[in-house]
């Protein structure tokens, strides 16, 4: 039997209220450069480092993550995330001064590890559960829920904690409130987490959910899991595709203050709010995308289709940067942001498509593994092309790295195993699927159960 718990929308609107928070602290920052490498009087690069952390900390974390989010399951690492997240926000209200930025630095690995429980969640709770023709919006918005943290975390420092290099004091106090509000709301969430997270609804919402739900634990091996995924060449494409995406995003993200400055002085407030409308356009380009799948399930098409839209629209950006009129840069920075953030939940979806009955969870870290590796290379050298050339240099080192991602894209082999299963399609051969008992499978349940 399969029904939708009431409850499913509670958990998805938690974790998406933590995911934002915990991508707020991850670019309060790098929004602020010049802010707080004058607070801290550390340089732009041990600035860059506070951005940086988060992936760093993921690429080592995400396999034990991954296998405790499998072994343990879903609300003990939606706890741990919450958890962490609070933790990490109280930290840095001990680093108030300017001589405290390695006490800053662990606070933001702290979260920096939060941040490894937490990526990982959309495809998860979409899968567990919402209903087949849900599942894609649900992801689009619990993915939605971390891209409007980085959208509020450009809008908000800025105002909040204005450049006021003759008065540390003033700084200090400005910097205060933003640390001891995060902290605040982050604490409340991880009571939160832990009042409406449940492992998963008393019904499995889905035929695909209810296949997995009734094959043994014993079955299960988290090893094979990590072989099966890496043997997945349409996977191994997607992970290296998304990976250059997504890391190109968290690039342009942490280095929009110094892009932005360079060609218009100043304008620290108002490169804020380009990040802004970059990531809010992005958000929008996220929900239409989920609703679009859930009602065609085209997945490579549209993957496909989103990328070469992001490259026309970095290629655009880059060479209107300097033009001198930054009405210009918001429009091109909303037009990237709608189409390379709304890429995000494609992958994910896209990635549990290809990979089923494989764990949701596994298939997504992994991305965000390969989107950690990119985004640190990414940043470092189009931080340090920006740096001695211009920002149009380290623009252009993306752009030709999207190039490739395209060709990527267009050579994964779409095979839609979790649709097909709640269709009651089978790409499997069941003739081939030897059975023991002579009495014919009666529902589609068992006969996938007894093919698998």
């Amino acid at each position: 039997e399969t029904r939708l718990s009431r409850r499913r929308l509670a958990v998805l609107a938690v974790f998406s209220c933590y995911s934002l928070v915990n991508a707020f602290q991850w670019i309060q920052y790098s929004i602020l450069s010049n802010v707080f490498a004058g607070f801290y009087g550390v340089s732009f690069t041990q600035i860059d480092w506070l951005s940086m952390v988060y992936m760093v900390a993921y690429v080592p974390l995400i396999l034990p993550a991954t296998w405790l989010l499998d072994a343990r399951g879903l609300r003990l690492t939606a706890l741990l995330g919450a958890g962490l997240n609070a933790l990490g926000a109280w930290l840095k209200c001990g680093s108030l001064a300017p001589q405290r930025y390695p006490l800053t630095l662990a606070a933001q690995a702290v979260c920096a590890v939060a941040q490894v429980f937490i990526l990982g969640l959309p495809s998860r709770i979409a899968s567990v559960w919402f209903g087949p023709t849900e599942v894609s919006t649900a992801c689009a918005v619990a993915v939605l829920g971390n891209q409007l943290g980085t959208a509020i975390g450009f809008l908000l420092p800025p105002v909040l904690v204005p450049n006021t290099p003759n008065d540390i004091d003033l700084m200090a106090h400005n910097i205060g409130i933003m640390f001891y509000g995060t902290a605040i709301v982050s604490t409340l969430l991880f009571f939160l987490t832990g009042v409406v997270f449940e492992e998963k609804p008393k019904y499995p919402p889905s035929h695909s959910q209810a296949v997995l739900q009734t094959k043994p634990p014993e079955d299960y091996s988290y090893k094979q899991s990590i072989i099966n995924l890496f043997k997945n060449i349409p996977f191994i494409l997607l992970l290296i595709s998304y990976g250059i995406m997504t890391g190109a995003f968290y690039s342009v993200s942490t280095l929009l203050n110094q892009m932005i400055v360079t060609h218009y002085e100043g304008e620290e407030v108002n490169a804020g709010r380009i990040g802004l409308t970059l990531v809010v356009a992005g958000m929008v380009g996220s929900i239409i995308c989920g609703l679009w799948l859930d009602y065609t399930k085209t997945y490579k098409q549209t993957t496909l289709i989103v990328y070469i839209l992001s490259f026309i629209g970095l290629l655009v950006f880059t060479f209107t940067l300097d033009l001198g009129y930054l009405i210009v840069v918001f429009v091109t920075g909303g037009v990237l942001g709608f189409f390379m953030t709304g890429y995000l939940p494609l992958g994910f979806e896209f990635a549990v498509e290809i990979t089923y009955p494989e764990s949701e969870g596994t298939s997504s870290g992994l991305l965000n593994a390969s989107a950690q590796i990119f985004g640190i290379v990414f940043t470092l050298v189009q931080g340090k092309l920006t740096t001695d050339y211009s920002p149009r240099a380290g623009n252009i080192f993306l752009c030709a790295w999207i190039f490739v991602g395209i060709i990527l894209t267009a050579l994964i082999k779409s095979d839609l195993r979790r649709h097909n299963v709640n269709s009651g399609i089978m790409n499997l051969d069941l003739k081939a699927v030897p059975v023991e008992s002579p009495v014919e499978p009666e529902s589609t349940t068992l006969k996938i159960q007894s093919a698998l």
